[in-house]
Formats: C-alpha cells, sequence, structure tokens
C-alpha cells in the first residue's frame, strides 16, 4: 500500500507542475480552458509558492497563497500540492487537514479523498483512540471515491483507477469488518486483496471476515488465513498460523494435509480446497481397518455399529457376537433379572443406556449395584439396535473384582462425530 500512495503522490505532483502554466491577464496567453489568474500579485504569489525546492518554504507559500487568496481560481491547484507535499514530508495530520479542506471545495477530487481513505483506515487499524470514527469517515471517503472515479476524464487519474479502487475498497471493508458487517466486508476486501496480495492489512481481516459470517466460509476464510500467516510481520507470524491451523482442523476434524495447504497459501498460488471433514461413515471405516474389533472399545463398536456402512458393521458384529465380554459400566435401572447400563463415556455423561444386560438366574437383591453406580460385568452380545444404540447382552454375570471408578481397560473415548 506504500508504493500505491506513492504513486497517487507522484501523481498530484505531476498535475500540480502543470498548472504552474496559469498566466495572469497581462501575461502570456493561457492553454485552452486552463484557469487564469489576473491579478499579478496573487499570480506571483502562487508561482513563488509552487516553485520552491524546499517543502518547508513551499508549505509555506501556499499556506500564505490561501490564506490571502482564498476564492483564488487556483485554490484547488494550490490545495493537491500542498497536500502533496504535506504527505511526502510525512506529516500525515496536516496532510488530512489539508485533504480534508479540498474534498470540500473539490467533491470528486479523489486523490484527496484515496488519501484520506487510506490514512483513516490505516490510523484505525494501528489503534488509534478516535478508531470508530475513523473508520467510519473511511467509509464514508471510500464510496465518495468509487462513486467518483468513473466521473474522472484525468488519464493521470485513470492510471491509478486499479489502486485507488483497492484504497477505497479497504475502507469500507475494514469499516464493514468492525461493524461485523461480514456481507459488506467481504466483496470490498476481497477487491482489495486481489489486487495486493501480499498486504497482511487487509489479508487477514479478510479471513476473519469470511470466518465471521453465519455460516462461515470455511474455504475462504482457512485460505485466507493461512495467506495472512505467509504476509504477517514476523514477531505475529507463530500466532497467525495457529489461528489458520485451528480453523483447518475445525473444518476438516484432523491435520492432516495441513502442512501441504500452508505452503500452497505461501506460495500465493491457485486457491486449494479445504478437505471436508470425513463422514462418520468414513470415521468407522477407518477404525474397522486400523484396529480388530476385539481391540475396540466398547464406544468404538458403538460408533461403527451405529455409523458404519453395513459391511463395516458386519465386521464388528460377526467378530463379537455370541462372544463373553468383560467390561465396566455405569448403572441406570435395574430388575433382578434385566440391568440397564450405560457403556459408552457420552452415554455415561447423559445418563442413557446403551446395554441391556439379561440374567440367566435372577441376581439376589443384596447383589444389585445401586443405580449410578459403576461395576464390571461380563455378557454375550446378542443383538443391536443402531438408532438409537442398545446393545443386548445375554448371560450375564457380576465380576468379582471391584468396582472401578473409571471403565478398565478403557481405549480412548470415541465421542459421535460434531455434523459439519
Amino acid at each position: 500500500m506504500k508504493k500505491i500512495l506513492l504513486t497517487v503522490v507522484l501523481g498530484v505532483a505531476v498535475v500540480a507542475g502543470a498548472q504552474t502554466a496559469a498566466q495572469p491577464a497581462q501575461g502570456q496567453p493561457a492553454a485552452p480552458q486552463a484557469p487564469v489568474i489576473k491579478d499579478p500579485a496573487e499570480y506571483n504569489a502562487y508561482v513563488s509558492a509552487v516553485q520552491q525546492k524546499d517543502a518547508n518554504a513551499k508549505i509555506s507559500g501556499l499556506e500564505a497563497f490561501l490564506t490571502q487568496y482564498p476564492n483564488s481560481v487556483m485554490k484547488n491547484q494550490a490545495l493537491e500540492i500542498l497536500m502533496g507535499t504535506y504527505q511526502q514530508a510525512n506529516n500525515v495530520k496536516k496532510t488530512m487537514e489539508t485533504a480534508t479542506k479540498l474534498v470540500t471545495a473539490d467533491t470528486c477530487n479523489v486523490r484527496a479523498l484515496a488519501l484520506l481513505a487510506y490514512f483513516d483506515r490505516v490510523l484505525a487499524q494501528g489503534g488509534d483512540a478516535n478508531a470508530k470514527q475513523m473508520l467510519a469517515d473511511g467509509k464514508k471517503y471510500g464510496m465518495q471515491g468509487l462513486d467518483c472515479l468513473p466521473k474522472i476524464t484525468d488519464p493521470e487519474i485513470a492510471k491509478m483507477k486499479d489502486q485507488m479502487t483497492g484504497i477505497f475498497n479497504a475502507a469500507i471493508g475494514i469499516s464493514d469488518l468492525q461493524d461485523k458487517d461480514y456481507a459488506g466486508a467481504v466483496p470490498a476486501l476481497r477487491k482489495t486483496v486481489d489486487g495486493n496480495p501480499n498486504d497482511f492489512s487487509v489479508v487477514y481481516p479478510l479471513a476473519l471476515a469470511y470466518l465471521g459470517q453465519t455460516p462461515p466460509d470455511f474455504q475462504n476464510g482457512i485460505w485466507f488465513a493461512a495467506r495472512a500467516a505467509a504476509v504477517a510481520p514476523a514477531p505475529a507470524q507463530a500466532q497467525i498460523e495457529k489461528y489458520a491451523r485451528s480453523q483447518f482442523v475445525k473444518f476438516h476434524a484432523g491435520d492432516d494435509g495441513w502442512a501441504e495447504f500452508l505452503a500452497a497459501a505461501k506460495a500465493n498460488g491457485p486457491q486449494v480446497p479445504v478437505p471436508p471433514a470425513p463422514t462418520p461413515a468414513d470415521q468407522a471405516h477407518k477404525m474397522v481397518q486400523e484396529t480388530a474389533p476385539d481391540k475396540m472399545d466398547f464406544a468404538q463398536w458403538e460408533f461403527v455399529l451405529t455409523n458404519g456402512v453395513q459391511a463395516d458393521q458386519d465386521t464388528v458384529w460377526n467378530a463379537i457376537k455370541g462372544k463373553p465380554v468383560q467390561m465396566n459400566g455405569t448403572i441406570i435401572s435395574t430388575t433382578p433379572a434385566e440391568f440397564m447400563i450405560a457403556g459408552s463415556q457420552d452415554d455415561i455423561d447423559a445418563k442413557k443406556a446403551d446395554i441391556t444386560l439379561k440374567f440367566e438366574d435372577k441376581v439376589p437383591v443384596k447383589m444389585i449395584p445401586k443405580d449410578g453406580a459403576s461395576f464390571d460385568f461380563q455378557g454375550e452380545p446378542a443383538s443391536y439396535t443402531p438408532n438409537p444404540f442398545t446393545m443386548v447382552m445375554e448371560k450375564g454375570r457380576l465380576l468379582n473384582a471391584k468396582p472401578a471408578a473409571t471403565p478398565a481397560k478403557k481405549a480412548p473415548v470415541h465421542h459421535k462425530a460434531a455434523s459439519q
């Protein structure tokens, strides 16, 4: 963006230099349609000011000229040169003050509008105490600038049209993002980023705008978050990359493929898609491929038998049906002939039975565990219903081992996959 603004300033200088040819009435003829200064004293004051080589001298001369001749035909040109001189001197405050005067006098001076939109946006992003108002002002100037650009016929401005469009859209987009108007922020910022893919000050906000939508646009949001990590200032790169990765994992349900995705974003090549999260059926199939049924815990059986395709369900069920299983569960309710038990952590937390344990002989009352108790038992899987999941185990036995506080030999719990 610094290069863009430099181009804008140079454009100011070119036009301003051309305007110094304006002559007083008794001088040489002015170019057709050019402003003509009729008062020789006014003319001399103007020429003396604009021809100063020293920036401070030029600023003093132009300020004096504008004070002495507030209604001069060269007022706008003098303000434009003064604005550019202040900016070249890195005096942001005076640059903006002069640009505001110029826009008041010439509502479609797009150079002044571009400087105002740019500085309002950048200063606000930099933490200025008046950031909220500056963003609102920046958006106002950005919208005004976009409205004026099609009306401009100056060939010098035409060369900078794309750059100025980016400046105006950036101001609009950042203001909309601050107001959580993501529908407005996304198109404005995307136009800017497409022309300035290495400008962190707009790339990262674009990522936030995509991810702030309801529902989030993960595909674009994660891509530009990864891109932002690549172009962020060095102290912020690790933090931005961590955020981009977290969004990738959130959408994809894993970090496999993240390294390749990040490398593509850093290369600034064509956008690549984020692989969608595996479906519950995909996850069930992976469980069956990676773990033998007799090595799975009960939660994994439940997940496969609930979500897997029929072939994967059959693989698990045929391996465990009718075979004695020893495990730990939590009592939900009991009768002497039948216990209702929660076997997976999800159902333990929900206090919901997922196992019906049947006994061939009634259990003595004094041996029946209390509701909510954790206990060890044995049973043989006999049947199941997938949704809601319930497994019937027959030939139930209470084991002599002391009840455990948590399920014995419990593998990591597989909770139900969140919908994407």
